[in-house]
């Protein structure tokens, strides 16, 4: 198999890219190398692999590129993307061109060659979900209601688009899925909630479990948008590249569909439970300050996967606990450090 990667120099893709390389995929890593780092990411990649990876060094809105990229393939991973709320909000214009006009590119190019589409999607297509009541229980809230409490947000949930970012990715999303009822265009929607894992170099704006380790292993101050006590479940990459590759192997039963991707309510953690959590591995508390709000921003957000696992046949996702220490052996490691300090 010969599979398409877009963005897949970044943190997912480069995992993703990596394990189709490892079971004997010939990859296509499509990317606009604009994110800094991610030029390392491909460099891990060819030097792990060689020949089975081939970079192609261009921007998801050029749709004569991305045409190419995709007669090539027999499948497309599609998860480039603008991907900051924050940078949304300061050039929507920039955010819709690439989010929307880049899917809508995708999709064209693989209704004519009829190859299957698997789409990086986002639990912000339900908005900030302000209309769920939550009690505050010691650093973290939780849904009043015990369903909700118990399995978390599942897929019949309403859309309600936040900010440009959630505009635009909402708006990817439902392209993908009407491609598939419109088109018969095999694809699939996997909305995420938050990703970490090795290779991730995070930061403010996107990639929070990552950006808290970095912040504190560097002895710089953690800041918080909000009060800290909103929750996220949060999914090792590893796992989250094992839904790929099941959405795709199983793409004639899924097609049209959408899964919502997390780590669950076992691994539903707020931002002070984590930053407990990162004092246990560097010795040391990090310093934390807080700042207004953000927009859109959920108080409270857990998936309920089992749609997911049930459908695509998954495993119960790494415990937190043990990801995050993992992570924070990597950052820790040589080749990380060195990629930091020449980002930061």
């Amino acid at each position: 198999m010969k599979a398409l990667v877009t963005g897949g120099a970044g943190f997912i893709g480069c995992n993703l890219a990596d394990r189709l390389a490892a079971g004997g995929a010939q990859v296509l890593v499509f990317d606009a190398l604009a994110r800094p780092g991610v030029e390392r990411n491909l460099a891990w990649l060819q030097n792990r692999h060689g020949a089975a990876i081939t970079p192609r060094i261009a921007d998801i809105r050029d749709a004569e590129a991305v045409a190419e990229a995709v007669r090539e393939a027999d499948a497309v991973f599609h998860l480039a993307a603008q991907v900051a709320v924050t940078t949304s909000l300061v050039a929507p214009r920039e955010d819709f061109e690439v989010n929307v006009r880049g899917a809508l590119n995708v999709l064209e190019a693989a209704r004519l060659c009829r190859t299957p589409v698997i789409f990086a999607s986002t639990n912000k297509v339900y908005g900030d979900l302000a209309d769920v009541p939550l009690e505050l229980v010691g650093e973290a809230y939780r849904p009043c209601d015990p369903v909700l409490r118990a399995h978390g947000v599942d897929e019949r949930r309403p859309l309600d688009f936040h900010t440009p970012y959630g505009c635009s990715k909402g708006a990817a999303d439902q392209y993908v899925l009407d491609y598939a009822r419109s088109f018969g265009l095999p694809s699939c929607v996997l909305r995420m909630s938050c990703i970490y894992g090795p290779r991730q170099l995070g930061t403010e704006d996107q990639g929070w479990v990552a950006h808290f380790l970095i912040q504190a292993l560097q002895g710089r101050p953690i800041r918080i948008y909000g009060d800290g006590r909103q929750v996220r479940d949060i999914l090792q990459v590893d796992d989250a590249v094992g839904a790929y590759l099941a959405a795709l192997a199983r793409i004639d039963a899924v097609s049209g569909r959408v899964f919502n991707l997390g780590g669950g309510p076992a691994n539903a953690v707020s931002l002070l439970q984590l930053i407990d959590r990162i004092a246990h591995h560097t010795g040391r508390k990090p310093q934390v300050e807080f700042d207004a709000w953000r927009a859109g921003d959920q108080r409270y957000y857990v998936t309920d996967v089992s749609a997911a696992r049930r459908t695509l046949g998954l495993p119960r996702p790494t415990p937190w606990r043990e990801g995050v220490a993992g992570l924070a052996r990597w950052l820790a490691g040589e080749p990380a450090q060195r990629q930091l300090a020449e980002i930061l």
